[in-house]
């Protein structure tokens, strides 16, 4: 039986954005990319580049590599790496991201800082390489171009993340976890079914005692809040498109409009 695609229905649901501000050469000392509404994902063709961010230690990063920070937060660039009178240039893309907010659990389960060299993920160097074809050009459409690669790139640093989320705690550790992944498929494609622990369990293939205790360590929080919190992302993201209270509420799981509001505001939790 072929397993299912751990990363679809959750993208679908929650559209990942990205606006591609920077694309070409950066040579800095002290390059300050300001907080913003979302996170932000640098793509780095070659060279060494310095991060800061201000979430542990300073890291010296080796091209060509990816540099995903999910959250907003001030973080700072240099190439200025051994403190040389002169900083040499590299070639950089760097896109503001959206991933839906603290409240998505894709988004609430990544670490503040993710950076991938790119000789582990070959997928991610091709599309580095035609972000930079993009963007030594003039063609019509290159900004539209440029937005919808930077959205690949961070697929495939997901993709990447999962492959290597043993040890870790979040929704990718989750989706990296033979069984817990199938339930987690499962809520994401049918966030308005009549779930419970036990129907959980059945898909993870697992007692619900078990299936219980492992998904709270496994994911960091109980299955009932996780898919709580999975249908409220989902029931914004409807509202924010337009749709009604009572429309969001059926498309999500709720016993009616008036539960979702409550849920909304904050009183339910």
């Amino acid at each position: 039986m072929n397993q299912p695609d751990r990363l679809a229905a959750a993208l679908q649901r929650v559209r990942i954005a990205a606006r591609v501000f920077h694309a070409g050469g950066f040579c800095g000392t002290g390059a300050v990319l300001g907080e913003r509404a979302g996170g932000h994902l640098h793509l780095l063709r070659g060279g060494r580049l310095g991060l800061e961010s201000g979430r542990g230690h300073p890291l010296e990063v080796m091209g060509p590599a990816a540099i995903l920070l999910p959250r907003a937060h001030r973080h700072h660039l240099t190439t200025d790496v051994d403190g040389r009178s002169e900083a040499a240039t590299v070639d950089l893309v760097c896109a503001d991201i959206d991933l839906g907010g603290m409240r998505n659990p894709l988004e609430h389960g990544l670490p503040d800082v993710m950076v991938v060299p790119l000789d582990q993920a070959q997928p991610l160097a091709a599309v580095l390489e035609l972000l930079f074809d993009e963007a030594e050009g003039q063609g019509c459409g290159r900004q539209v171009v440029l937005d919808r690669l930077a959205e690949v790139a961070i697929v495939h640093v997901l993709r990447h993340a999962i492959d290597r989320a043993e040890g870790r705690t979040g929704l990718l550790a989750g989706l990296a976890h033979p069984a817990l992944s199938r339930t987690l498929v499962r809520l994401h494609e049918q966030p308005s079914a009549a779930w419970t622990l036990e129907r959980m369990a059945d898909e993870a293939g697992m007692s619900r005692s078990v299936f219980a205790e492992t998904f709270a360590e496994v994911v960091g929080m109980t299955p009932g809040l996780y898919l709580r919190s999975w249908r409220l992302q989902l029931a914004r993201a409807r509202l924010d498109e337009g749709a009604t209270l009572k429309q969001a509420a059926r498309e999500v799981g709720y016993a009616s409009h008036a539960a979702l509001s409550r849920a909304l505001s904050g009183n339910v939790s």
